[in-house]
């Protein structure tokens, strides 16, 4: 066994995206090879650590071309090995600067995790605990950190790619990859035994309706009449819970948006990919140092206001911006869309009012859910099932009030009674509960028509 294979097993294939699958022992190695694993591990952290130091702020410097920074890095590894004087072969030297130069230029050890298109979520527990999530499952990811700081420089250039800042003063941070993919990361002292990272992928080919009906999550019927509710104006919102698929759904949804209309999409990190050419995105700011210059979602929802939009996308309302969307949406700019969490469309309207009083506004309750019921068209709730995978369990129409209360009809229903297959899926899908609903005149006068197969219960899905 080569110098360079050994290193690659103690790394458990980290900077070989090929090696992610190895199975290897705790200590990474058989015990019988422990001794020259740990001069080939000595060996990777000195290398390792000297280029750290050496270049120091370099590798994060924003205004330095890539090209230039890769050049800079190899030719300080080459330097550093020699000066090692290590027993180590032309292929296994070269095989040695590539994993360092991955490991440093790219995201270390989750590096192979994000070009891994079976991994939907990574969650880093410290720099010695990986877990991944795969087809809704989640399990132990054999890479690993070198150590807490390894980790912490690794988080700190995501965050510095977008224009965050994460320190001890704050130590909470949102971020996003490249690609689109949310970050989350919490260092000490508010993280106890290390840095964590949280990472939802985001597919590079964004998910159309096409792919929500392969992978069940609604049926060609339920999509058909979706998309005539974005065409004709209806404003929406999207309940689930974490890591249920809102944002995923929202993005399909907002695909239906005709290209003639103007949209602002309005979230706390960019996720969002509409393919329009009339999109305007805009992304909040947190405060810096001084704790000044804060602009939040509430701010940029007002503000979009000004900017004449013909609809309004905000990524998820999570405070007091709920009373400004009502309003937008209860002021001519129909067919705009948020995203909620609750786990009821029921507690989504709920959480709605609830937000609104965050507002800072003493409004009576009352009030607040005339505007919501007048506002609001449509409810779709969506969750993670119990074998993993997402579907969207009630599409439900907010019909009005009736005295004090909202009144909510579901068009479509999931049909769980169906059970579950030998293969532990859900064997239920979306089915039509038979009632039309009210807004059908709406959206007759956009000229969309539904028949009456489309809410014809106990229908099959095509």
């Amino acid at each position: 066994m080569s110098l360079y294979e050994r290193l690659n097993e103690v790394q458990g294939g980290a900077g070989d995206a090929g090696g992610v699958g190895n199975q290897t022992t705790q200590s990474g190695l058989p015990p019988a090879s422990a001794p020259q694993a740990n001069s080939v591990q000595e060996l990777r952290l000195r290398v390792h650590g000297r280029l750290i130091d050496d270049l120091g702020s370099t590798l994060y410097d924003s205004d330095m071309p890539e090209a230039e920074l890769k050049k800079l890095v190899y030719s300080k590894l080459d330097q550093v090995i020699a000066d090692e004087r290590a027993p180590l072969s032309a292929a296994d030297k070269q095989r040695l600067i590539e994993s360092i130069a991955n490991d440093v230029l790219g995201y270390g050890p989750i590096d192979p995790l994000l070009h891994d298109e079976s991994v939907t979520e990574i969650m880093v527990n410290g720099p010695n605990q990986v877990y991944v999530e795969r087809a809704g499952k989640a399990g132990v990811a054999p890479v690993s950190f070198l150590d807490e700081d390894h980790l912490r420089r690794v988080i700190e250039k995501i965050v510095a790619q977008v224009g965050r800042r994460i320190d001890e003063s704050s130590p909470l941070c949102d971020a996003r990859l490249p690609d689109g993919s949310r970050v989350n990361a919490v260092i000490p002292p508010l993280a106890i035994g290390g840095p964590f990272l949280t990472i939802r992928k985001f597919s590079k080919d964004p998910l159309g309706i096409e792919d929500l009906i392969g992978f069940g999550t609604l049926t060609p019927a339920a999509a058909r009449f979706l998309q005539a509710c974005i065409i004709g104006k209806l404003n929406v919102i999207i309940s689930g819970g974490t890591g249920s698929g809102k944002t995923t759904t929202l993005n399909v949804m907002s695909s239906f948006i005709p290209e003639g209309d103007r949209v602002i999409t309005i979230e706390d990190a960019k996720e969002l990919q509409l393919r329009q050419d009339h999109v305007l995105c805009m992304e909040s700011r947190p405060s810096n140092v001084e704790g000044k210059g804060e602009v939040s979602i509430r701010d940029l929802v007002k503000n979009s206001l000004r900017m004449r939009p013909d609809r309004i996308v905000v990524g998820e309302c999570r405070g007091g911006e709920a009373l400004d969307m009502l309003q937008a949406m209860n002021t001519g700019h129909d067919g705009s869309l948020t995203t909620v969490h609750a786990n009821t469309p029921r507690d989504a309207m709920t959480r709605i009012e609830t937000l609104t009083m965050m507002a800072g506004y003493d409004l009576p309750v009352k009030a607040i859910r005339e505007q919501m019921s007048s506002a609001v068209d449509l409810v779709i709730q969506i969750g993670r099932q119990r074998d993993g995978s997402r579907k969207i369990s009630h599409i439900t129409e907010v019909q009005g009030m009736e005295g004090d209360v909202i009144i909510l009809q579901d068009i479509f229903l999931f049909d769980f009674a169906a059970g579950v297959g030998e293969d532990g899926k859900l064997r239920g899908t979306l089915q039509p509960t038979g009632v039309r609903p009210k807004f059908a005149e709406k959206l007759a006068d956009y000229g969309i028509k539904l028949g009456a197969e489309v809410f014809t219960p106990n229908r099959r899905a095509q």
